[in-house]
């Protein structure tokens, strides 16, 4: 018998993708609800509790709501995309890559908390360096990140490429979460080891898809004897015998001149960076993703996936 998937909010961005992806795959059957029966409360709670699998592709508060109609239900099984669980201890943080036992965690969850694309970049970073050593307690750890506009969703999509919108996006480039409070920092924080908050400053580019995330750290501060060479290894070491995350060889690094950000739209992929000079005092560390890819609907996928091979 097919496993039967319901993607609750299918019609918004995260869910349009997450469909799409599984446009080809026979071995699954997928519960739909009409858009203008989007608010039908009773009947999604009869397709959430006829799931074997509900992904969650809502605001927060609709999550939450989504989990509470299927609370008396053992059978239903959830993955989250919204920020409403992921730093519950008892909800799978859906990063596979994270750590050696992750893919195992997610496999045998009932609930899989889906990471925001900002901290898939940054966690993927940095997580790597608190386990291995190389980055101390309380280090003041700062992540710069420029995501496509389709990570706002239908509204952003709208502003910035509808021109007669009234709230119309013209520039180029801009900031937002200047008052340093964005929701992704707690799972930073928590899935990234960190002692401190990082200070976290996102922005938003003119592209529809893709993403970079930079943690710029000063080698003198990091545990003694760290290099360039040394981060890339931790690295390396990681990430070893899977391939979704991709740590780019030191020495072709050392060779690109500019990051698109947009290199990796429309796959399900991550690369990370090591970039500086040996024997200066800085490195920057750089994740190159789709904000709607590894960052979203892709691992969605990735995580179903993991789930249904239980």
């Amino acid at each position: 018998m097919k496993p039967k998937i319901f993607i609750d909010g299918e019609h918004g961005t995260t869910g349009l993708q997450i469909r799409a992806r599984m446009a080809d795959r026979p071995d699954l059957e997928f519960l739909s609800i009409p858009e203008a029966e989007r608010r039908n409360a009773a009947m999604r709670e009869d397709l959430l509790n006829s799931a074997d699998i509900a992904i969650l592709c809502l605001p927060d508060d609709a999550s939450r709501e989504a989990v509470a109609m299927v609370a008396g239900n053992n059978r239903v099984r959830i993955i989250d995309t919204s920020t409403a669980h992921r730093v519950a201890p008892d909800w799978a943080y859906g990063f596979a890559e994270m750590d050696k036992t992750q893919p195992a965690k997610i496999r045998d969850a009932r609930h899989v908390s889906n990471p925001g694309c900002y901290p898939t970049g940054a966690i993927g970073l940095i997580r790597p360096l608190r386990q291995a050593g190389i980055l101390p307690d309380g280090y003041p750890v700062t992540v710069n990140a420029v995501s496509g506009y389709t990570g706002g969703g239908k509204q952003m999509i709208a502003q910035m490429e509808d021109e007669n919108h009234a709230d119309h996006i013209s520039a180029p480039h801009f900031l937002y979460g200047l008052p340093l409070k964005h929701k992704h920092v707690p799972e930073m924080k928590m899935h990234g080891l960190l002692e401190r908050a990082p200070v976290f400053s996102p922005s938003v580019g003119k592209f529809p898809q893709g993403m970079i995330v930079q943690v710029p750290l000063y080698l003198d501060d990091l545990a003694a004897g760290a290099t360039l060479e040394s981060i890339h290894a931790a690295l390396v070491e990681h990430y070893a015998g899977q391939s979704i995350v991709e740590v780019v060889p030191f020495a072709e690094s050392a060779q690109i001149a500019r990051i698109d950000a947009t290199e990796l739209a429309g796959k399900d992929t991550m690369k990370l960076f090591v970039f500086g000079t040996s024997g200066a005092a800085h490195v920057n560390l750089v994740a190159l993703l789709d904000n709607l890819g590894k960052g979203a609907s892709g691992a969605a996928v990735q995580n179903m996936d993991l789930m249904l091979s239980a």
